[in-house]
């Protein structure tokens, strides 16, 4: 959870309290004459890292633009925009026809958004196809739009039983989680991020009024990165810095083997060049943790909270991408044995399968907590090649002192889709021909 380095881009690829729509069932359909509108609008696939991290870094006024088509969805080896939403749905489609078309929509409107543009107007005594929260012309702001299925997708509605990733499960609460329902699970999962957070809500708003009729809110949680205190790495609420190991987004071949699924494998052959994406929800009990002393701190994490170094590094200026080294502490007497980054990467040979993950996690302050403080917390992201890469990690971390002081509270366990290829190409079109 602590343990994160903002990705680089992937080198030489392409790429509930929300308010849904007053639509009808079939209601959507009609979405895709304003997706005739805008299908011009989409990009052409990057010509490698450079593009992406250029448009990631953005201009003035949200003027930057991350490409939308690739071989991967962009919004997972893209580096993290400073804001993020998650937003989970039931599919409500009627049959495997709408689900379909809903697919198209979800494509054209996240095309659009994606590369910003003006937005078709109607006559001023007609209501208007855009609220205009972003203006009369939509900045493009680095906005990223990652879609990914929950298990419960491919249960006998669609008769997508057959195809369903081999290790997708709906998530089960581990020993000291504390999940709630109405913040758990879904068909899907859409992910925003973006420079600015009128740019994701007015995302969402517009991906509701054209799919309103297929698909509902479940659950939406929206967060943050918080930016260097005071260079380096981000902190998280609890003060310390947040991650600092990731897997080489730059490098294919290290992407290809923890992160993408890989063609003529026991996945079924629609899901290659997608993922395995976990979304967790996790409350930080605030108050208890500011009662500890700092030493006590940080043997919790195994890291220096000034400085973000390991535990062996003692001067402050120590930097935050120093690796632990635990082969001369073997009893933890520098690194304590359960503290977080410990169990997460023990780094023995026997958890090296299921030590690396790419996190791509953020920060979120929700209203009161019902039972008592401020309800602040992790929304914990990340995607891996293997479901099961994650969750022998996190069984290990079920034994770590940091237990105390986190509440797991919600989440999901999804597939991010394959990327849309081209003009031609929806999500999941493989998926359901």
């Amino acid at each position: 959870m602590a343990d994160e380095r903002p990705p680089a881009q992937e080198a030489g690829r392409g790429g509930g309290e929300c308010p849904a729509g007053a639509f009808g069932r079939r209601s959507f359909l009609q979405g895709t004459l304003a997706a005739g509108l805008v299908g011009a609008a989409g990009r052409s696939p990057p010509a490698g890292d450079a593009a992406l991290a250029d448009g990631a870094r953005g201009g003035n006024a949200g003027t930057g633009a991350i490409p939308f088509h690739g071989y991967h969805q962009a919004g997972i080896a893209t580096p993290p925009q400073p804001t993020g939403s998650f937003a989970s749905f039931d599919v409500t489609a009627s049959d495997r026809g709408e689900l379909t078309e809903l697919f198209r929509t979800l494509t054209a409107r996240a095309r659009f958004l994606t590369a910003g543009g003006t937005p078709p107007r109607a006559p001023p005594d007609s209501a208007q196809p855009d609220n205009d929260i972003l203006g009369p012309k939509i900045p493009p702001d680095n906005l990223t739009i990652t879609v990914a299925l929950g298990a419960t997708l491919f249960d006998g509605r669609y008769g997508l039983g057959p195809r369903r990733p081999v290790q997708l499960i709906t998530m089960r609460p581990f020993r000291h989680d504390d999940l709630d329902p109405a913040l758990s699970q879904g068909d899907m999962l859409i992910q925003l991020c973006a420079d600015h957070r009128d740019t994701t809500v007015h995302a969402l708003l517009d991906i509701l009024a054209h799919t309103g009729g297929a698909m509902k809110p479940r659950w939406r949680i929206d967060c943050q990165r918080n930016p260097p205190r005071p260079v380096g790495t981000p902190r998280d609420w609890f003060g310390f810095k947040d991650g600092t190991s990731n897997p080489d987004t730059t490098d294919p071949t290290q992407m290809d083997q923890l992160v993408w699924a890989q063609p003529r494998t026991a996945e079924p052959a629609w899901a290659a060049g997608g993922t395995y994406q976990v979304l967790r929800i996790v409350h930080f009990n605030i108050e208890k943790w500011q009662k500890l002393p700092l030493a006590q701190q940080e043997r919790i994490f195994g890291r220096r909270k000034d400085s973000g170094a390991p535990m062996y590094a003692l001067s402050e200026d120590a930097s935050d991408l120093l690796d632990p080294i635990y082969t001369n502490d073997p009893q933890g007497l520098i690194t304590p044995l359960n503290s977080h980054i410990r169990l997460a990467n023990p780094q023995t040979p026997q958890t090296a399968a299921t030590s690396t993950i790419l996190r791509r996690s953020y920060d979120y302050d929700r209203t009161l907590d019902v039972r008592g403080g401020l309800d602040l917390g992790h929304a914990f992201c990340c995607f891996q090649r293997e479901l099961n890469t994650y969750i022998t990690m996190q069984n290990r971390l079920e034994g770590e002192a940091l237990v105390p002081y986190i509440s797991p509270r919600g989440g999901g366990y999804f597939f991010a889709l394959p990327g849309v290829r081209d003009d031609q190409d929806h999500y999941a079109r493989e998926l359901l021909t």
